[in-house]
C-alpha cells in the first residue's frame, strides 16, 4: 500500500480541476462554446499527464531507486498479507477510474468514451507500477496484483455502462493502532512507520476495504434515505510480515508465529456522500472526494467464527 500512496500526486488533477469549474461561468451541463470544451479538455490532458507522470517520477526515485535493478521477471505474491495488499489495488484502480471518469466527462467527452479513457486510466497507471515491480530485484512483475488491478476497474466500468451510476462502491477506512507489546509497537514503527499518516497507508491490520451499497438505488420504493448504504468489509489481524511474523531487528531472529494471522468481515451502515442534495459546486467536490472513505458507523465484525460489534467502527 505504500507505493500507492503516490496515487495521492496523480489525484490533485481532480482537486485542480474542480477549482477551475468553479470559475467557469458557463455551466459543463449548458455548455454550447465548443472554445471552452476545448479548453477543459487541454486542460484535462495536460493536469493527468503532470499529475500521473509527475507521481510515477516521484514514485521511481523515492522507492525503486533504493533498490538494484533486474531483467524483467515474474513473481508470485498472492499469499502475502492474506490478500489485503491485492484488495488494495482493486481499491486503487477504482478510485483512479472514477477521478479519471469526472475529469473527463467535464472536459466535455461523450458517455462512451469518458467510460473507455477513464478505465484506460485506472488500468494504466497501475499497470506502469506494476512493470516497474517487474524490473526490480526486490519484486516483480505479479499477474495477481493485475488480476486485481482489473477487478477494481471493472467494478466500476461494468455499474457506469449498466446504469450509469455507481450503486456499489469500493471504500476504505483506516485507524491507527498502538501495540501495548513493545516488540510488535518496534516492529510497526520499523515496518509501517512511525507517524500516523503513513501507518494508515502502510498497515493492513489497520485497514478495511468495504463494498457499499446505496440501499435507494436497488429498492427505489423503501422510504430509507436516499443517501444511505449498507456496506460489507474485509480486514485482517496480526500481520507483521507478507508471509509470518518472522523478521530480523539489530541483527536479531524475531518469532512471533505464535500470533496467529487471521481475517475478519464486517457488516455495517455508511453514507453515499455525492446523494446528499446541494446546489454549491464546492460543496459537491468535497463530497465527490469524502466517498472514497468508509463513514464511521456502528459494526459487527465477524473474527474466528464468532460475532461481535463496534459502536462506532472507522
Amino acid at each position: 500500500m505504500h507505493k500507492r500512496s503516490f496515487l495521492l500526486l496523480g489525484c490533485l488533477c481532480v482537486a485542480i480541476i474542480c477549482f477551475a469549474q468553479q470559475k467557469d461561468s458557463l455551466p459543463f451541463e449548458h455548455a454550447d462554446s465548443s472554445t471552452l470544451l476545448k479548453k477543459r479538455l487541454l486542460l484535462v490532458t495536460k493536469l493527468q499527464t503532470l499529475g500521473y507522470g509527475g507521481s510515477l517520477l516521484a514514485l521511481n526515485q523515492a522507492w525503486y531507486a533504493h533498490y538494484p535493478r533486474s531483467g524483467f521477471h515474474f513473481y508470485n505474491d498472492g499469499g502475502e498479507w492474506l490478500k489485503m495488499d491485492k484488495v488494495g489495488h482493486a481499491y486503487s484502480a477504482y478510485q483512479l477510474s472514477r477521478i479519471g471518469h469526472t475529469s473527463w466527462q467535464w472536459a466535455g467527452a461523450s458517455t462512451q468514451k469518458a467510460i473507455l479513457y477513464a478505465s484506460v486510466t485506472g488500468i494504466g497507471y497501475q499497470t506502469i507500477i506494476e512493470t516497474l515491480d517487474g524490473f526490480s530485484s526486490q519484486w516483480g512483475w505479479s499477474w495477481n496484483d493485475m488480476a486485481a488491478n482489473t477487478l477494481g476497474t471493472a467494478i466500476w466500468a461494468s455499474q457506469q455502462w449498466a446504469w450509469n451510476t455507481q450503486k456499489v462502491r469500493l471504500k476504505f477506512s483506516a485507524h491507527y493502532n498502538k501495540y501495548s507489546d513493545p516488540q510488535l509497537e518496534a516492529r510497526s514503527n520499523q515496518y509501517f512507520g512511525g507517524f500516523f499518516p503513513e501507518r494508515l497507508l502502510k498497515d493492513y491490520n489497520a485497514q478495511t476495504y468495504w463494498l457499499s451499497a446505496n440501499i435507494h438505488s436497488f429498492f427505489p420504493k423503501t422510504h430509507a434515505p436516499k443517501w444511505l448504504n449498507v456496506a460489507v468489509g474485509y480486514g485482517a489481524e496480526n500481520m507483521f510480515g507478507g508471509y509470518q511474523n518472522t523478521w530480523t531487528a539489530a541483527s536479531t531472529f524475531m518469532d512471533r508465529t505464535d500470533l496467529k494471522r487471521y481475517p475478519q468481515w464486517y457488516l455495517s451502515l455508511d453514507v453515499d456522500f455525492e446523494k446528499i442534495p446541494t446546489k454549491s459546486k464546492a460543496v459537491k467536490s468535497l463530497l465527490f472526494v469524502l466517498n472514497s472513505i468508509k463513514f464511521p458507523a456502528p459494526t459487527l465484525i465477524l473474527s474466528n467464527g464468532k460475532w461481535s460489534s463496534q459502536w462506532m467502527y472507522y
